[in-house]
Parts: structure tokens; C-alpha cells; sequence
């Protein structure tokens, strides 16, 4: 009623081992394999389910069901898909058991999540699945008719192990790391996919999302500015962690509250709204995520800057409006930085480096002419130190189809 999805985190994967849950119900393994080299992960000193077993499979598949029907809940993150999926998970050799193939397929897993996914949707067909799965796994999110899992969504962890790394590197290493920007658009098209920040990366010495950034106390605000503008600008809908959206220093603490406290000072202050204004720009520019599934909505403009660690890129919507996005994760200004575009003129929408939001510029609303420079049409923009732009174009055409398209090619 009050227009907040819940999306609950729900685990099929495993069961502790207190004495007033599931584990040895009956003073026998009942809901668990029989089999020891199944029946717990170890490393988590939790026990499995036996989803080859019918009851077992309605036990959870019913579990499912009940949460979208007496909760009303909107969502179901599967939690811990991976190790479900693979015999050899966190083993060694020899203490698995290939399945009747030879390989490690959980074969019983697989049904499994189809069943789930066929009869959640049966049911409740406005509800997501989404699968904690961070391997590659192939067709996760295609659906079960077609040979696939049947979830919605599924977390990308190799874009934010890559993200993660590269903003932690000092800036003048990141030039020789630039695929860590850039390769995880060869695969985004692959799975519909979730760009996650979440509690499993800012905890364990991990560090949270701020100060993982590489610099001084301000360079690491501008660097958070900047890749808060990658996550949402590119392709895969967003998993923010509660704290990133203000610049929490501590990492992530469960027995204590988050430090509210932050806002009181002025760059904590800043983030936030810029964190509000980036968020509030993402849901009314549907080129950011109408086409998230396709090269029909991205295409690179300048995929390769690895000496100036800068890439820009373009996303478009269904009626081809499109929206240029330029990232300069240098600690060195792009003065007269050139883009190549169609004539026309390009309005700043947003930048991450205006004075309100904590740096030294005065972006927003301004406006680029584009001109004709060497058989090409440039715009020629001040790109700052750690920061990023997105740019409209303020003009229109027809196309033979009469759709309208921005001039942006």
C-alpha cells in the first residue's frame, strides 16, 4: 500500500543444525541427503535438502508459494544457488560423487529449480526469481521451455568483483587494468543480470563501498560519485547495500545500526543527494533500462581510453531517444575532452562533479554545440578529475518510420 516491493531472501540451499529446526527431525537424516558426500557444507556447518525427494521438493516449492501468497511478498532472492547446482561445491577430490553422467551436475538441483520457477509463476506470474548464482553457469534466466532454470534475474558478481577492484586500484594502475570496466559488457547480454553491491562485499575486511575507493578522504568521494554513475548507467538492473547511498566508512555491522550519524558532515551530506538525484534521473530517462537486455540499448563510443581511464557510451530506449555517458576515473581533468557525435546540441543532465554533490564544478544544465572537426562532428566537453556526465541531446528527427529519435546516432 505504501509502494515498497519487499523482496525476501530465501535459502533452499541449506539449514542450520539447531535442535528446534529441521535437522535430524525425526532423529534420523529426514530432510537431509543420505548420502555423506551431500549431506552438509561444511564450511558453513549447515545441512543440505534432499531435492530429489518428492515431499522435500513440495516442502520448499510450497514454502515458495507461500510467502507471494499469505506475505505478499514481490520477490525471492535464491540464496546460495551455486552450491546447489554443483556436486564438487566447496569439496575436494574424492569427496564427491559424480552424478550417472560423470560430471558434477546436480542433476536432482536442476529439476528442482525448474519445478520452482514453473509453479511460482503458475501461480503468481508478477513475482521475481532471482538466483544468487556466481559461476557461469549457462541460462539461468532463460525459461524452463527453452532448457533453462526459469529465474528472472540473476547476480553478475563478475562485474562487481571487476568494479570493486579496479575503483580500489591507485588511478595511475588502472590504465593497465581497463577490462575491468569494460569486459563485463562481452557477457551482459548473455543472463538478465542484477549489478549487486551487497553484504557479502563490505564485510570480512572487504571494506565498505566508499572506502574501498583508492585516494585521499575526497578523491575517494569523487571516485564513490563516479561509480555510482557506472553502476547505473550501465546495463543490469541495481542491487545497492544499505549506507552506500551516504557514504558509510564502517563496514557492514548486523548487531549494530547503521552510522546515521554520517549526514551530519558535508561530503557524507552530498552523496546522499546525489545518491537521490542519480536514483531519481534513473527512473524517469527510460534509456537506462527499457532495453537493459540488448545491444539495442547500448552501443560504446569510446570503449578503449585505457591511458586516460575513461569509457564513454551510449544507452537508447524503444522510440530512440538516446543518452550519451562519459566516466573519467583519472585523477587528471579531460580539459577539451572531444566526442564524437551527429550535429546538434547536448545538455548536461547530470554530473557527478557539481559543487552540490561535493567537487568543483558547475555542470548541470549546460549546453555543447556540436561541430564539425576532420570529417567528424565533436562535442567538446570538461570532463573532470573522478567524475562522470550524462548528456541529451535538446534536439529531435523523424525517422522513416515516423518514430521520433534524437539527433545522436
Amino acid at each position: 500500500r505504501n509502494g515498497v516491493g519487499v523482496i525476501l531472501d530465501w535459502v533452499p540451499a541449506h539449514f542450520p543444525k539447531d535442535e528446534h529446526g529441521l535437522y535430524e527431525f525425526d532423529g534420523s537424516r529426514l530432510y537431509e541427503y543420505q548420502g555423506d558426500d551431500r549431506v552438509e557444507h561444511r564450511g558453513w556447518g549447515t545441512r543440505c535438502f534432499d531435492v530429489g525427494r518428492p515431499e522435500i521438493q513440495s516442502f520448499l516449492v510450497s514454502n515458495a508459494c507461500y510467502w507471494f501468497s499469505e506475505y505478499h511478498v514481490d520477490g525471492l532472492r535464491v540464496d546460495a544457488v551455486a552450491s546447489m547446482l554443483y556436486l564438487d561445491y566447496d569439496k575436494e577430490p574424492g569427496e564427491w560423487v559424480p552424478n550417472t553422467y560423470g560430471d558434477n551436475k546436480n542433476l536432482e538441483a536442476i529439476s528442482f529449480f525448474k519445478k520452482l520457477n514453473t509453479a511460482v509463476f503458475e501461480r503468481h506470474p508478477d513475482v521475481l526469481m532471482i538466483a544468487e548464482e556466481s559461476t557461469a553457469w549457462p541460462m539461468i534466466t532463460h525459461p524452463v521451455f527453452e532448457g533453462g532454470l526459469g529465474f528472472n534475474f540473476k547476480w553478475n558478481m563478475g562485474w562487481a568483483n571487476d568494479a570493486f577492484e579496479y575503483i580500489a586500484l591507485d588511478p595511475y594502475f588502472r590504465q593497465f587494468n581497463h577490462d575491468k570496466l569494460t569486459f563485463a559488457m562481452m557477457y551482459s547480454f548473455s543472463e538478465n543480470f542484477i549489478l549487486p553491491v551487497s553484504h557479502d562485499e563490505v564485510v570480512h575486511g572487504k571494506k565498505s563501498l566508499l572506502d574501498k575507493c583508492s585516494g585521499e578522504y575526497e578523491q575517494k568521494f569523487a571516485c564513490d560519485r563516479t561509480f555510482m554513475m557506472y553502476m547505473m548507467t550501465h546495463p543490469g538492473k541495481k542491487l545497492m547495500f544499505m549506507g552506500q547511498d551516504y557514504g558509510q566508512f564502517r563496514e557492514w555491522d548486523y548487531e549494530n545500526q547503521l552510522e546515521w550519524f554520517m549526514t551530519d558532515f558535508d561530503l557524507h551530506r552530498k552523496l546522499r543527494d546525489f545518491s537521490r538525484d542519480l536514483n531519481l534521473l534513473y527512473l524517469e530517462r527510460k534509456e537506462f533500462w527499457q532495453l537493459d537486455f540488448s545491444w539495442d540499448g547500448f552501443q560504446w563510443i569510446y570503449p578503449e581510453l585505457s591511458g586516460w581511464n575513461t569509457i564513454v557510451f551510449k544507452r537508447m530506449d524503444l522510440e530512440g531517444n538516446e543518452l550519451i555517458v562519459a566516466l573519467n576515473f583519472s585523477t587528471e581533468s579531460r580539459d577539451r575532452f572531444e566526442i564524437d557525435v551527429p550535429l546538434g546540441e547536448y545538455e548536461v543532465l547530470l554530473s557527478s562533479a557539481d559543487e552540490k554533490y561535493g567537487g568543483s564544478a558547475a555542470l548541470a544544465g549546460k549546453r555543447f554545440r556540436a561541430k564539425k572537426k576532420e570529417n567528424t562532428k565533436r562535442i567538446t566537453i570538461d570532463l573532470p578529475a573522478l567524475s562522470g556526465i550524462i548528456l541529451k541531446p535538446t534536439s529531435k528527427r523523424v525517422t522513416k518510420k515516423g518514430r521520433a529519435r534524437t539527433n545522436v546516432q
